[in-house]
């Protein structure tokens, strides 16, 4: 039965992780060749889940206990999207780590990535609060060890920071559960949606604070404004293909809040009301500023990517914040896209640091080329996915000024500063005559996310429709909460 395999993205990474940290701890080939075949069949099953969520959504039951008793999994059409879009980003940042030898530099560069997958799989496949909250830990436990892979000092403050921060969200996302655990007595996301929406009106001002709680755990994961802060010196400082390894990170917040914001706590639900909406309006508006004054600022390539990111996550959120259908297509689009383009940032920037030296930089008209492409499509100008993705959301607020010129304006800084930075780069200095690096893998995995861009665009149709069965899915979860088999709840 397809129900069986729901899990096995979990399960997969779960297994190979210790497997490459017992068995081949000291053969680099052999974790290469384990940890590289296992992402490539987690792709595969991926794909063969995102084609069967096309129905409707599927439950696993861990231990064959019900919900909302037992540990559930669920595989919808976003998780699907997420599983993939996930699986497919390791594989390019493995083959980049591989053919730059990135992976040489720490002995568990491959057992860590397996893990992360495993946190980030679960994340997305998890119907459970507390279970969410588990994989969160397994994320950061992960990824701090990525962070500092290799060492360094700088590397190495920018990681307590980034482990400070999420561990005040995990203390948060704890305090936030107990309260909602207090008053309604499951942890079951269907079920809390049923709970929720007939909640006593003495129980409201709880329920509120949890959502408000657990809005800013989802906050920090997705690096919104004003906490944003651990964000630059974490993804500026990290290894490049762990840096865009994170581009999937932030999307984790925002996939938490896509889903607990359509199915728990919705803007029709009394208990809430439109609170977390316009919570989450302005502070998209302050992060896409944000981003795009320190793109403009930012005095290294590294940390124009992390502002960009930052500024991405700004433009997703807005799309995230109307709750409509015509949002939340808008920003599963961006999603898409911005995780692609900020990660093929990262590596561009880690090739072009590979390939400075005191003479000027080698290869620097392939170098200038890939530039280009990624800096078109993160300043959101056409004809790439940017552009388009841009022009959804702006279309979910056309009867909004205010968010037109934040957009047009926060674009129009951060074309100045990729272009500023382009013309330090590659227009500034000497060339260097000697031959680039060779490095074919690194190279043909970059290209495959600029590649992905390109197919983002010219597939913009049929990609958008499936986008926008998936919102209308997510706005209105009949068929999640009665795949959970829970009774329907009508709020009164």
């Amino acid at each position: 039965m397809l129900s069986h395999w729901i899990i096995a993205p979990a399960v997969l990474p779960a297994v190979l992780a210790p497997l490459i940290v017992l068995a081949f701890r000291r053969d680099l080939t052999l974790q290469r060749v384990f940890s590289t075949a296992g992402t490539i069949a987690l792709l595969v099953l991926a794909l063969s889940l995102l084609l069967a969520s096309a129905r409707e959504p599927e439950l696993y039951r861990l231990g064959d206990w019900p919900a909302p008793f037992g540990i559930v999994l669920m595989l919808d059409r976003l998780s699907a999207l997420m599983l993939v879009l996930t699986a497919g980003l390791a594989l390019v940042v493995q083959l980049y780590a591989i053919g730059t030898g990135w992976d040489t530099r720490g002995k568990h560069f491959h057992a860590l990535l397996q893990f992360q997958l495993m946190g980030l799989n679960g994340a997305f496949l998890t119907a459970d609060a507390f279970n969410l909250f588990v994989f969160f830990e397994v994320l950061l436990i992960a990824s701090y060890a990525l962070m500092i892979h290799g060492a360094g000092g700088d590397r190495l403050r920018a990681g307590v920071q980034y482990v400070a921060f999420n561990l005040l969200g995990s203390s948060l996302f704890l305090i936030a559960l107990a309260l909602l655990y207090s008053v309604t007595g499951t942890l079951n996301m269907a079920d809390l949606a049923g709970r929720i929406a007939v909640i006593p009106p003495g129980d409201v001002a709880l329920i509120r604070v949890g959502a408000v709680l657990l809005m800013l755990v989802f906050a920090i994961k997705g690096a919104l404004v004003p906490l944003q802060f651990w964000l630059p010196g974490t993804y500026a400082t990290a290894p490049g293909p762990v840096a865009a390894l994170f581009a999937i990170m932030t999307k984790v917040g925002a996939y938490a809040m896509i889903r607990m914001g359509t199915l728990v706590f919705p803007p029709d639900v009394a208990a809430t009301g439109g609170l977390i909406a316009d919570l989450l309006f302005w502070g998209a508006l302050a992060t896409l500023i944000v981003g795009a004054i320190g793109v403009l600022g930012a005095t290294t390539l590294p940390r124009l990517a992390a502002f960009a990111a930052i500024a991405s996550m700004g433009t997703l959120f807005l799309g995230v914040s109307s709750f409509t259908e015509q949002g939340i297509t808008a920003a599963l689009y961006y999603m898409i896209h911005s995780t692609l383009a900020g990660a093929a940032l990262f590596l561009i920037a880690d090739l072009i640091r590979t390939r400075q030296g005191a003479q000027g930089m080698a290869g620097k008209g392939v170098m200038a080329c890939l530039y280009l492409a990624a800096a078109i499509a993160l300043a959101g100008m056409p004809p790439l996915s940017g552009f388009l993705g841009k022009l959804m959301v702006m279309q979910v607020w056309s009867q909004n000024a205010l968010v037109w010129g934040v957009i047009l304006v926060s674009s129009f800084l951060m074309i100045l500063g990729l272009a500023r930075m382009g013309t330090d780069l590659f227009w500034k200095g000497p060339v260097d005559t000697t031959p680039a690096p060779p490095q074919p893998l690194a190279l043909t995995a970059t290209f495959a996310l600029l590649a992905g861009l390109v197919a983002l665009t010219v597939f913009a149709g049929p990609i958008t429709a499936w986008l926008q069965t998936t919102a209308a899915a997510l706005i209105d979860p009949t068929a999640y909460i009665a795949a959970n088999a829970l009774p329907i709840v009508e709020a009164k």
